[in-house]
């Protein structure tokens, strides 16, 4: 990727222009009039130098207008650069906006679909599903190159990886899995490498850099563009890392925050770009950076974001995600380029699975109606069919489908057995008794029916 011209700073720009002697100028640029989002958007002097500025002006004063105006919008974070000089943000109406959308349907008691929302087998369900997809897609930015079967396959049967881009999948699997079920409200730097250690294992040329954040001994890694062949990211040195990553863990507890305020979605995106600032690992730092954000939404109510792969999406343009970090370091640290980048993938995440479900909402509708005109079945069957299909990992038997219906245990076989005969249940021992679930493929072969 090409690299972004490196933007002016205010101090250069005012020192350029008070040495022109050039009052009217001045006036304008400071009057006032110049938003923080030329054109309706929050651009990089990258982009602006390329725009007609407006009317007296040239793009060096238009940039320094709107640095002013951004300026006082801007908060320092805790995050600094090598020479000590601080990231910050600001919380353009472009922002505010998106995270209004993500507060609207990502947090709280929200109105989604019964298939989310309903059945624990049923949110079981789109959960894992969603675990899967995010695995793979992560796995899939950093290089796996499997396909989406084959992974689904690998993580669904339990089999050992093939290779290193299974041996990936099943990592990023794994902590997703660690994330959500074994670390608690409070981020550790020792939770960070132990996520990374889950991350990468087995996968690393040097297993010895498993969990474990890089030393004076180590060479330094840097990011590479191969395409290119520079430098496009030199992170800061390592006996910072240990000190650094304290205070990396102190923001994402809400510790650093003296007496502001940090919006928890923008906190978990600015803990994301920390880590992938830091890229304290010798490898797995943008994995484990992905699955900290995950962490962090999580822990803070965003229940529906272990329902979406922002991976996916970033996937679909890897160069934009690149771009938000590049923005963020050429232009005197400003994280909001990133955040907003960010913003728009969690929106365009949900988005999409909001579609996806009234999707499969209107699958179910017509199904029902199917099963209901279906002269196939008694009403007794038809009842069940009905709640499997929703309900997939629900199990019956001869004891349970009696009490729904108050039917002896022979009517119950003669409903049963049939489905189980008719292939859309499986019939299954367990003990003295049999179990009866639906079929994986219960809605296709419904429709069929």
């Amino acid at each position: 990727m090409k690299l972004p011209l490196k933007a002016p700073t205010v101090q250069e720009m005012v020192e350029k222009l008070s040495g022109r002697g050039m009052p009217d100028t001045i006036v304008k640029v400071l009057s006032g009039t110049v938003g923080t989002t030329p054109g309706g958007a929050y651009r990089h002097w990258d982009t602006l130098r390329h725009m007609a500025p407006p009317d007296g002006l040239t793009p060096e004063q238009w940039w320094l207008a709107v640095k002013f105006a951004r300026q006082p919008l801007l908060r320092d974070l805790p995050l600094t650069d090598p020479t000590g000089s601080s990231f910050s943000y600001c919380m353009p109406d472009a922002a505010l906006a998106l995270l209004h959308q993500v507060d609207q349907h990502a947090a709280g008691e929200i109105s989604m679909p019964e298939v989310v929302t309903g059945d624990t087998s049923a949110r079981s369900h789109y959960l894992v599903n969603s675990l899967i997809e995010e695995a793979i897609r992560s796995s899939q930015l950093e290089g796996a190159s499997t396909t989406r079967p084959v992974a689904k396959e690998l993580i669904r049967s339990g089999r050992a990886p093939k290779d290193r881009s299974e041996r990936m999948i099943v990592n990023n699997y794994r902590a997703m899995e660690f994330i959500r079920d074994d670390v608690g409200d409070v981020l550790t730097p020792d939770i960070v490498r132990e996520l990374q250690r889950i991350v990468t294992e087995g996968t690393l040329d040097n297993p010895d850099a498993a969990g474990r954040i890089q030393t004076t001994d180590d060479e330094r890694v840097v990011v590479w563009d191969e395409e290119e062949g520079q430098t496009i990211h030199r992170p800061p040195p390592a006996d910072e890392l240990a000190h650094r990553m304290e205070l990396m863990c102190r923001f994402a507890n809400g510790e650093e925050d003296g007496d502001g305020f940090i919006h928890p979605v923008v906190r978990a995106i600015l803990l994301h770009f920390w880590l992938a600032y830091e890229h304290p690992f010798e490898d797995g730092n943008g994995r484990t950076a992905r699955a900290l954000f995950y962490w962090s939404m999580r822990t803070q109510g965003y229940w529906l974001i272990e329902y979406l792969s922002i991976s996916r999406i970033i996937r679909q343009g890897s160069s934009k995600y690149l771009r938000a970090f590049l923005h963020t370091e050429s232009d005197e640290r400003d994280t909001t380029y990133f955040i907003l980048y960010h913003l728009d993938v969690i929106c365009r995440a949900i988005k999409e699975f909001r579609t996806y479900l009234a999707r499969k909402m209107d699958e179910v509708r017509e199904t029902e109606k199917s099963i209901r005109n279906s002269d196939q079945f008694n009403y007794r069957q038809l009842a069940l069919l009905g709640k499997a299909f929703r309900h997939q990992l629900r199990r019956y038997s001869f004891a349970s489908h009696p009490r729904g219906h108050n039917v002896s245990n022979q009517t119950a076989r003669s409903d049963l057995i049939p489905l189980d005969e008719h292939g859309l249940l499986t019939r299954q021992r367990i003990g003295h008794r049999y179990v009866f679930t639906p079929v994986p493929d219960l809605p296709e072969r419904l429709r069929r029916t």
